[in-house]
């Protein structure tokens, strides 16, 4: 049950930081996104890939669905805006909740939700993801003429996607019947997010030291879970 509630909390603590404390710091927000980004990585190829290619006769055949999970994610942000890794762009004039973005969203949380009861680390990852992406989102909503409600509202459902999953993954025989299938996909999922995440071209090309620093100590985290 815990890994429920963790999920929803994480959603709700990223739009509380927004709302209480008017966290804009963008230079933060991109170091926090590199950490998720990195831990994500780091917890997919440690603990997902080990797992799902562990005495599997048909590892070709699953190679396929994680390409299929990074075609399914590069779609999925072209309705999302990139709000995965911070490229969000919405009307700021409109008055409508953006239902494709919270849709594309929503599936994204759903398929994130099935692999997560069975390890900490991945319990941890989609966590660390959470936040950043409840921040972005939440401040890109606020700068529209949304009503606070309906935002908050908005948020609500976009919480409740992830623990969706993993209630669908623990409770239906067909999901538990291809459960190595749906992981794959998310696998994919992970790698494109994670990997968008980390390893777009910073501004001007400079060398991130601290950045740099952020990914090894997510990395590190990572691996002692």
């Amino acid at each position: 049950m815990y890994n429920y509630i963790l999920s929803i909390v994480a959603v709700f603590i990223g739009a509380l930081l927004v709302f209480i404390f008017k966290a804009s710091n963008q230079k933060n927000l991109k170091l926090l996104l590199a950490f998720s980004g990195a831990f994500l990585l780091a917890i997919t190829i440690f603990d997902l890939l080990p797992e799902i290619f562990e005495n599997n006769p048909f590892a070709k055949r699953t190679g396929v669905w994680i390409m299929i999970g990074i075609l399914l994610q590069k779609v999925l942000e072209y309705f999302s805006k990139g709000a995965e890794h911070g490229h969000i762009h919405l009307d700021k004039e409109t008055h409508r909740v953006p239902k494709l973005l919270f849709i594309s969203l929503g599936l994204h949380a759903i398929l994130e939700g099935f692999p997560m009861h069975h390890t900490d680390g991945i319990l941890m990852g989609i966590i660390i993801h959470k936040i950043p992406v409840a921040m972005i989102l939440t401040t890109f909503l606020l700068h529209t003429k949304i009503k606070r409600f309906i935002i908050i509202l908005s948020l609500t459902g976009f919480a409740l996607m992830t623990p969706l999953g993993t209630f669908l993954s623990e409770n239906f025989t067909l999901a538990q019947n291809y459960y190595k299938e749906i992981t794959a996909v998310v696998i994919g999922i992970f790698l494109h997010v994670s990997t968008t995440i980390l390893f777009e071209s910073n501004e001007g090309h400079k060398f991130n030291v601290t950045k740099l620093l952020v990914i090894l100590a997510a990395t590190a985290a990572a691996y002692l879970i």
